[in-house]
């Protein structure tokens, strides 16, 4: 098994690389200080891990290994694949938290349609607030999204019940355009002024 070496200042990584058409091609499955001749040099510990367990492994199998170590023991497990994914998720539900909010703030100021591109979709935010009205708030979201995502993005936007978003089959300057879906709501205008004083 080829690990690759990484470097940035006394640090060191060992690294293996995944199928390239795997959603994490690189992984980090080793590191520790470089110390020349310290017992607790990175590549001085990670020979002496790959020595016990080769050691371990012949010892469970009957045809030994050849190799003077034994490495596939740091490869990550079904436990890190979850954990990666438990993680992007989180990271996805944050940007898309922020992003609804910058989207909004921004229409919020100029009244016109605000879009940012994710994985797959691509969403946009149009915010009319006019004097003396209601604040009229509407959701494009362009792409494959399915259901859940969908209403995910919709339980986000601040000020607007979650349950009372409506399907529109037009913008208010525009005609839908393939692979479009609106959804529209009103907006709290409490919430919208505290969003809009938001730095």
């Amino acid at each position: 098994m080829v690990l690759f070496k990484v470097k940035v200042q006394r640090w060191r990584g060992a690294v293996w690389i995944d199928d390239p058409d795997a959603e994490v091609s690189a992984w980090l499955v080793a590191a520790g200080t470089r110390e020349d001749g310290s017992g607790d040099d990175f590549y001085a510990t990670l020979e002496a891990g790959g020595n016990a367990a080769r050691a371990r492994h012949n010892a469970k199998h009957d045809q030994a290994l050849t190799t003077r170590t034994y490495n596939r023991h740091l490869l990550p497990t079904d436990a890190d694949y979850d954990r990666y994914q438990l993680e992007a998720a989180t990271r996805f539900a944050l940007r898309l938290n922020s992003t609804i909010r910058d989207l909004a703030r921004g229409s919020l100021r100029d009244g016109h349609e605000h879009a940012a591109d994710f994985p797959g979709f691509r969403l946009g935010i149009l915010i009319r607030a006019d004097d003396g009205n209601e604040t009229y708030a509407a959701i494009r979201i362009t792409g494959s999204a399915p259901a859940n995502l969908t209403a995910m993005i919709l339980s986000r936007v601040p000020g607007c019940e979650a349950d009372a978003w409506f399907p529109e089959y037009a913008l208010p300057e525009r005609d839908l355009l393939p692979a479009e879906q609106v959804w529209s709501n009103i907006m709290d205008p409490k919430a919208a002024a505290e969003l809009f004083e938001e730095f």
